[in-house]
């Protein structure tokens, strides 16, 4: 069985709007994975089934041996990691390193464990020159790691991001980049929303595509973006590149420009 794994899952809200309709998914452990879609196609919901935030209406979520239905959230964020979109909506101490501290203080991890991860996960998102200073007076961009090195400080199994690369510049998509690289290396299985397809083609081996509140497909970025079927479907566009050299008429299904480069080098 795949660590992560939801069978034939459905979660309505009070109002009776259903916001994931009988879904199927398997998340190996280890995955690097991307869930794209457009705004109401159920990737947050979905996510947030994940770890515990929502209950399914129908259908089980499992989490390795863990069924999401008898677990609290509490319980389940100790395995499954969650960034939220806002960072406002996580932050809540008034300086970075309280913040990143909080997680390993709840979960009881020894000093030299806690001092070990903490400072880890401050390197990795450039963090370590602000560990005294109110997250509030760092910009929106800078505060959404303050989010993300409190999940890694936390060491879950399962860590969710949910459109990290919104309102970052170049330096910042490079070091999403580099955390997503070093986390896959460590063995984690990392589940990222995003709508940038750049991001996606550059950073995830697997792609899952959801549209109308179910999951489509999924699979590498270039069987995803190569099928204008399920574009059209999940109204996505193909990376800029891929963009370009079917414009060009220029062979290979490309999803990279130093495929590009080759392509056209060889032409």
């Amino acid at each position: 069985m795949a660590y992560i794994s939801l069978n034939d899952v459905t979660f309505t809200y009070p109002n009776g709007f259903t916001a994931v309709d009988n879904i199927s998914l398997e998340i190996e452990k280890g995955e690097n994975a991307a869930i794209i879609g457009q705004n109401g196609a159920g990737k947050t919901t979905t996510v947030k089934l994940m770890n515990g935030l929502g209950k399914p209406t129908l259908g089980t979520v499992m989490i390795g041996s863990m069924d999401t239905k008898k677990h609290t959230t509490a319980q389940m964020s100790r395995v499954v990691g969650y960034v939220f979109q806002n960072p406002d909506d996580q932050i809540f101490h008034a300086s970075v390193i309280s913040e990143v501290e909080f997680g390993p203080q709840v979960l009881m991890f020894d000093k030299s464990k806690k001092k070990r991860i903490v400072d880890h996960a401050l390197e990795l998102t450039g963090l370590s020159s602000h560990r005294e200073t109110n997250p509030f007076d760092l910009p929106l961009s800078v505060r959404k790691f303050v989010t993300i090195a409190s999940i890694i400080a936390m060491d879950s199994e399962v860590m969710i991001f949910d459109e990290p690369t919104a309102g970052q510049d170049l330096e910042g998509v490079r070091r999403l980049s580099s955390i997503l690289r070093e986390l896959h290396e460590e063995g984690k299985t990392v589940i990222t929303i995003t709508h940038d397809m750049e991001f996606v083609v550059s950073n995830f081996e697997r792609v899952i595509v959801m549209a109308e509140k179910k999951v489509v497909i999924s699979g590498t970025p270039r069987d995803i973006f190569w099928n204008f079927d399920v574009l059209e479907k999940a109204m996505l566009k193909q990376p800029y590149i891929s963009r370009l050299c079917r414009s060009l008429n220029i062979p290979g299904n490309i999803i990279h420009i130093d495929e590009a480069v080759a392509a056209i080098a060889g032409g």
